[in-house]
């Protein structure tokens, strides 16, 4: 069985429950710009990217010159919520054992860098990671930049990591970066989209998640130890 002594962690869908104030977020900005407003699942699609290189695929209709605004209502949206917003039952307990037993934690998010330190701040986790990687300070899923450079940083090879996020973005970031991708599909995408990525398994809610890397990553360390 191999031994990881990364997990990467996506942010949103898979961290914290933020899926439906993103989508909320992202419907209210079409309103305002008088664009067709998406189905929940097709705007769900765009989490984990970046809103600069997806919106397109999303919302047909946007104008590269309407972008910056789009962007400035999403925003204003998902700002009036963000307070409100919690991690996922249970996950601080899944992130505080893995820190316990000396797994080594991190984020690759298509959330901005001021986004997440918003939010890390706002659930009292800042410095609580070994590393992070936001969307404006390497390529967008599902380019590998994020993972490439969380190795570099942390010094590890891509055997000794594993990715877990709620996308297909996620999954094939991972596969970019010949990294092992473990699906969730309590976020933004279901069971059979994450399949279509291939992942090497998926869980579907964060005490299955917390399981399988109890078996697979906290009792191998300690088994090491």
């Amino acid at each position: 069985m191999k031994q990881y002594e990364l997990v990467v962690f996506d942010w949103d869908g898979t961290v914290m429950n933020s899926t439906g104030a993103i989508v909320e977020a992202i419907q209210k900005a079409c309103a305002d710009l008088d664009l067709a407003v998406p189905p929940p699942q097709t705007a769900s699609w765009v989490i984990g990217l970046s809103l600069s290189s997806a919106m397109y695929r999303v919302v047909p209709d946007l104008q590269e010159e309407q972008l910056p605004l789009f962007i400035e209502r999403y925003r204003h949206h998902f700002f009036q919520v963000d307070k409100q917003i919690a991690l996922f039952d249970h996950a601080r307990e899944l992130l505080t054992e893995l820190k316990e037993n000396n797994v080594l934690i991190g984020v690759a998010t298509g959330k901005s860098r001021d986004g997440l330190e918003r939010m890390l701040a706002a659930q009292e986790l800042e410095g609580f990671f070994d590393v992070t990687r936001c969307a404006d300070e390497a390529f967008s899923k599902p380019h590998p930049a994020m993972l490439h450079q969380v190795m570099d940083v942390m010094g590890m090879q891509p055997e000794q990591m594993l990715m877990v996020g709620d996308t297909t973005h996620d999954i094939q970031m991972a596969h970019n970066a010949q990294v092992d991708g473990l699906g969730v599909s309590y976020g933004a995408h279901d069971r059979e989209t994450l399949k279509e990525s291939q992942p090497l398994a998926i869980v579907d809610t964060v005490p299955q998640l917390h399981d399988w890397l109890r078996q697979r990553v906290i009792s191998q360390t300690s088994v090491q130890e």
